[in-house]
């Protein structure tokens, strides 16, 4: 019998070229464990509500309003709902004919666009388009679909930093272009050395890569860090030199554990540079609802701004977007939500301000518990935030070569065996040779948090003396 089309020998290539690493061999194996009933801590992805944090109360007041808007007609909706909260649900409702249920605009509900423009403005200081504003399912789509129009063929490649957050080498591997991969620099807190982003960029183009975009995750993610305001300037200044469009992944912006280096978007420091690079340089920024105090992952709301990008190019990207009709309107809302939030005065501005200053006191706590807890373990070096370096004995290197693994993946599955902690080995997100991480997030509950790190000591420390 003939082969079919979907069988796994006749599958585009690309396709299985593509891996996730956060979704990958780690999570399986404790999905397994799980439904043999152990109890697995899913550190792998950031997935805030899963792992116990509480949605905010307002959001989602607005959201079941705009959902249910029959609840608005009733008499007694003002004993269930804050004034504020039906306000702007009306608000939400009359800004899209069908409410919730009817497809928006393919670049996203117009009044939306202008709350992020304003949201933009009031951050950085300059003036935002909202015909540049494409909200989207989550950022990652914004992110997928600029790479797709950036990606012409396969000699063409976006400059992505390492560690990267594995969204970017699975995209670029799906379209088929060259991933060309810059070093971070672990020993000064992940920052980024301009001479290396050169001698990346040359390299790439001697081995016949046209570098078309450059990527910045800001903060890092896995890292953790913030680029200084001198490493964006050099970084806008190397993208203008070298003919570059530059992608800033900034959906972390809301969560900055450590006082050392404050978030400056890339937008906010291209304008600050003037005439005439802040009319020249092509910029796609993007955020999103998934991360911070508002943690709305599974709502799949986000946003990209371009910047300097000509007419005709925005009209095929909105031609594109168009093919999906239109992004998750419920989370449009939420969008609209985090650009536009309540102020003093509000009625329901300081529970908001209660429960989101909460959440982010919590992190940074977490964090610290955390980045603690690995400086206390054998072996366990450069530890900042969920990026922790592991160094693993010789022994245990040759054991892993022995069943065929990746040495971080080695020790991750044995983690994940000993003590149900779900984690993703640093080779997921690129490293250097020889050098291993390993990946969690910090959002475990924070009264979890302590045992959670004494877990992982006593295997560590067990591990590093059994294989030492």
């Amino acid at each position: 019998m003939s082969t079919k089309p979907l069988d796994y020998e006749n599958l585009n290539e690309n396709v299985k070229k593509c891996q996730y690493a956060v979704r990958g061999e780690l999570y399986l194996r404790a999905s397994e464990l799980q439904k043999e009933g152990k109890k697995i801590i899913f550190t792998n992805v950031g997935n805030p509500h899963a792992l116990g944090q509480k949605p905010l109360t307002f959001p989602r007041q607005v959201i079941a309003l705009c959902q249910a808007p029959f609840l608005l007609d009733d008499p007694n909706v003002g004993l269930l709902f804050p004034a504020d909260a039906i306000a702007k649900a009306k608000h939400y409702l009359s800004l899209n004919s069908g409410g919730l249920g009817a497809y928006s605009d393919s670049r996203g509900i117009p009044g939306v666009r202008i709350e992020v423009a304003d949201f933009i403005e009031r951050r950085d200081g300059y003036p935002s388009d909202p015909e540049h504003i494409f909200l989207t399912d989550g950022a990652s789509k914004g992110i997928m679909q600029i790479l797709h129009t950036i990606i012409r063929v396969p000699t063409d490649g976006v400059l992505v930093p390492v560690p990267q957050y594995p969204l970017y080498s699975a995209t670029i591997s799906l379209y088929g272009g060259s991933l060309v991969p810059y070093y971070l620099e672990e020993t000064a807190d992940w920052g980024l050395d301009i001479n290396d982003l050169r001698q990346s960029i040359g390299q790439a183009r001697q081995n016949g890569t046209t570098v078309r975009a450059m990527v910045i995750i800001n903060p890092g993610n896995p890292t953790g860090q913030c680029l200084t305001e001198q490493n964006l300037r050099q970084i806008i200044q190397f993208c203008y030199e070298e003919n570059l469009v530059l992608l800033a992944d900034e959906v972390y912006q809301q969560n900055i554990y450590q006082d050392k280096h404050p978030f400056m978007s890339a937008r906010k420091v291209l304008f600050d540079m003037g005439q005439p690079i802040s009319k020249e340089l092509q910029l796609v920024s993007f955020h999103t609802v998934s991360k911070g105090y508002w943690g709305e992952c599974g709502q799949r709301g986000g946003y990209f701004e371009m910047t300097n990008i000509p007419p005709k190019s925005v009209e095929e990207i909105y031609k594109v977007a168009s093919i999906s009709l239109s992004p998750n309107v419920p989370a449009q809302i939420f969008m609209g939500l985090l650009a536009n939030p309540l102020k003093l005065g509000d009625i329901s501005y300081e529970q908001f301000s209660r429960e989101s200053k909460g959440i982010l006191e919590s992190l940074r706590r977490r964090a610290h518990i955390m980045t603690d807890g690995f400086n206390s373990c054998k072996n366990v070096v450069w530890a900042m935030y969920s990026f922790p370096q592991i160094q693993l004995p010789p022994r245990a290197i040759d054991a892993a070569k022995k069943v065929e693994k990746a040495a971080d993946v080695f020790y991750c599955l044995k983690l994940l065996e000993a003590t149900g902690i779900s984690t993703v080995p640093g080779s997921g997100f690129g490293q250097k040779e020889g050098v291993f991480h390993l990946r969690t997030t910090i959002l475990p509950a924070e009264e979890d948090m302590p045992s959670i790190m004494s877990s992982f000591k006593k295997f560590n420390d067990e591990f590093m003396d059994r294989y030492e």
